[in-house]
């Protein structure tokens, strides 16, 4: 079984990039050329009717929506997070549907505020997202010092990529908005668990492929990737 990563660099799907690889999975790469907004043509929008990116095409048929693709891919390859008997399952599931739904949607609306609300208005949203985003990391914070054998045990989860994509993106993105309120050492557990997937070939794979440095999650800085544009 091999399957296809529709991606482009730094975006959401470098989380389902470093999934495979944590968990060895046969795959190949498929550029998705924002540059010309090709996440909006025709044949994209085929696999995933929203537009946006990633896609892992397999076997049984194209998965959008980073969270289910993470999920499906734990359920289907185990490994990758407590199987559906396991004690622990109730709390992977509630940390991986916060990371998806809280507080990787609240980036987006700070990457992309204009898609939410009015531009005289985007500078209040981002700032009101500020304090919401510290807050939501703070929980996460806490929730992996907590429980380290969930979130930081001998085989790392998907929960590990996921929540080291969202502190890079805290710390480099929009370029153009002050990101004073964040500091990745207000997170000591976050930032265990980002030191280290640092550890694992699947950061070396990340900066072959997409140019995202040696520390890509502790000392982040701008993608510079071999093809492709993160925006």
């Amino acid at each position: 079984m091999s399957y296809i990563l529709h991606y482009a660099p730094d975006n959401a799907s470098l989380i389902i990039r470093a999934a495979l690889e944590l968990r060895g999975l046969p795959y190949t790469a498929q550029l998705v050329d924002r540059s010309t907004r090709e996440q909006t043509s025709a044949p994209y929008r085929a696999l995933n009717p929203n537009g946006l990116i990633p896609v892992l095409e397999t076997p049984q048929g194209p998965i959008f929506e980073t969270g289910a693709i993470l999920l499906w891919l734990a359920d289907t390859h185990g490994g990758l997070g407590p199987a559906p008997d396991d004690p622990a399952r109730a709390d992977f599931l509630k940390w991986l549907f916060f990371i998806s739904n809280t507080l990787h949607s609240a980036l987006r609306m700070m990457f992309y505020p204009e898609k939410f609300i009015a531009p005289a208005q985007t500078a209040a949203l981002r700032r009101g997202l500020c304090q919401t985003l510290h807050q939501s990391f703070t929980t996460l914070d806490q929730a992996a010092a907590a429980d380290p054998a969930l979130f930081a045990g001998t085989s790392p989860t998907v929960l590990e990529p996921y929540i080291a994509a969202l502190l890079r993106w805290s710390a480099l993105y929009p370029g153009n908005h002050d990101r004073n309120w964040f500091a990745l050492s207000n997170y000591p557990a976050l930032h265990r668990i980002c030191a280290r997937l640092e550890t694992l070939p699947l950061t070396q794979c990340l900066h072959i492929t997409e140019g995202l440095g040696t520390h890509p999650f502790t000392d982040p800085h701008l993608p510079n990737p071999p093809i492709g544009s993160a925006t």
